[in-house]
């Protein structure tokens, strides 16, 4: 009712002035449906927003020019197709990850072809709902219990205890050790990065009333009795979506304060997108809204799309909204994004580079080049620096006369005499200027470091590059293929291992 109301005056021109109302920004969307329907999720390319992929309830389009063109690029096949989320992978836009009602897929190719990495024992295992690709682990939530990956989804181990059974909502990260959970149990959070888990929040849907009953009569049976939606994590902040409005966390979870809901015009929020630069958009049923001054500003009011299921924003500023009746676009007036967006499931870090590990290998064994220069331009300074002396001189003596006659001897003791002296002397060795002898020093030492820094470099470089062709070689494995995947796993550790030593922990470390 209440949007009709906005639409009526954004029609006829009329300005609302009623209490508890907000003036909505009137964004002009655009539709890149194509002729498609029932949109589940939307991720734009980091770098280049012409590239855009589009999930729906028949698998993934693809489009390379903005949406002009869509491109049918992966189907899911089974008794279900639908593509619940889509993610980057943490090494480039080439890699993309999708959770589906029939396991969680993966490609390395921008959607070229794909690979089924996770494929739970059960129909509720198997239906993907929530994902966070993190820097050497993947979290997969599930309609049945939270799984993790540290091989790039070769081998899987399920969370134990509650958190091992739940029906998964949302993952949200804090770098590097704070993981949250929202489940229909309440909301978990590992501050071990997922080797134990709380739970630090409990929320429970009305029931009173028919409102209620018809906003969960869609829902899964055990959704029906909790209020938790979603969660999402932007930069100290946590953000819980729930059936009773939105909550923020700024002490990672230790205490809760609910966000007015002065404009948001229903109650319940179901998604949840933030940026780090503290933008904080909401998703219900009445449209998409954003955070500001302590208030909701709806920004769906020229979108006629049916239901809205998940929205993203590109670098340039583009809001995105992935919704029953198509897939939209509108130019906010936010500007440019920030570089880390959430609520896209994704949490990236590029592994290093030769020449970054290079580098640090070079630093933490203290033999860079600009080392020896510094000891040149040292050894020269030593003739500009004069050479200090410093003496004293102490000198004590009695003086003693003696007289002597026919009738008379007698020893007369003159005064006691003491004095000290000091001096200071400065000198220069104009020489030095052109040549010492710790230049010879310096040519020797500076050989030796060279042939040091040579094996240094020799070695980090051939235990990266075959650490490379091992994971290739890893990644061509099937999971079947368990004792050669195990034994490549192994050497991959023990290649780690090596860069780690003589790098300082500079390649397996967060950023």
């Amino acid at each position: 009712m209440l949007k009709t109301i906005f639409m009526l005056a954004a029609l006829t021109g009329l300005s609302l002035c009623l209490p508890g109302f907000i003036a909505a920004e009137e964004l002009q969307w655009e539709d890149l449906s194509a002729g498609n329907n029932n949109f589940t999720a939307v991720l734009v390319d980091r770098i280049n927003p012409q590239t855009i992929y589009a999930a729906s309830e028949r698998g993934i389009l693809k489009s390379q020019d903005a949406g002009l063109n869509w491109d049918n690029i992966f189907l899911a096949g089974g008794r279900d197709s639908r593509v619940n989320m889509l993610s980057f992978g943490e090494d480039n836009g080439e890699s993309i990850y999708a959770g589906t009602a029939e396991g969680l897929f993966h490609s390395r190719d921008a959607g070229r072809s794909w690979k089924r990495i996770f494929r739970g024992k059960n129909e509720p295992e198997r239906d993907c709902t929530a994902l966070a690709i993190l820097p050497g682990k993947i979290c997969l939530g599930t309609k049945n219990g939270l799984f993790t990956s540290t091989d790039k989804g070769r081998s899987w181990q399920k969370a134990q205890g509650e958190i091992g059974k739940a029906s998964i909502l949302g993952i949200a990260v804090n770098i590097p050790d704070y993981f949250y959970i929202a489940s229909v149990e309440g909301v978990f959070r590992s501050k071990d990065a997922g080797l134990s888990w709380e739970k630090i929040f409990i929320a429970h849907a009305t029931e009173n009333g028919s409102e209620a009953e018809e906003e969960t009569e869609d829902a899964d049976e055990e959704e029906r009795f909790s209020g938790i939606r979603y969660v999402v994590a932007a930069g100290q902040g946590l953000y819980l979506a729930t059936t009773e409005g939105v909550y923020s966390s700024e002490d990672r979870g230790e205490s809760w304060e609910k966000l007015p809901e002065y404009g948001l015009l229903k109650q319940e929020v179901d998604f949840l997108f933030a940026c780090d630069d503290s933008r904080l958009y909401a998703v219900n049923d009445s449209g998409i809204f954003r955070y500001e001054n302590e208030r909701w500003h709806e920004l769906s009011l020229r979108l006629v799309a049916g239901e809205v299921n998940r929205i993203g924003i590109d670098r340039e500023g583009n809001l995105y909204a992935a919704c029953g009746k198509g897939l939209f676009r509108a130019k906010t007036t936010d500007g440019l994004c920030a570089d880390k967006i959430h609520g896209a499931e994704s949490v990236s870090r590029k592994t290093p580079g030769i020449k970054e590990v290079q580098e640090a290998a070079i630093k933490y064994a203290e033999v860079e080049p600009g080392k020896i220069k510094e000891w040149r331009k040292k050894a020269k300074m030593k003739a500009i620096l004069p050479k200090l002396t410093i003496g004293i001189d102490r000198s004590e003596s009695t003086n003693y006369e003696i007289y002597t006659s026919a009738t008379t001897h007698y020893v007369y003791e003159g005064p006691y005499d003491k004095s000290d002296g000091w001096d200071v002397t400065l000198s220069w060795e104009l020489g030095d200027l052109i040549w010492n002898d710790d230049q010879t020093s310096i040519d020797v030492r500076s050989r030796l470091m060279v042939e040091l820094r040579d094996d240094i470099l020799d070695e980090v470089t051939k235990l990266f590059f075959e650490r490379r062709r091992v994971e290739m070689e890893l990644d061509s494995l099937t999971i079947e293929e368990r004792k050669k995947r195990t034994e490549k796993e192994l050497r991959l550790e023990e290649l780690t291992a090596y860069l780690d030593g003589l790098t300082g922990n500079y390649f397996s470390k967060p950023n």
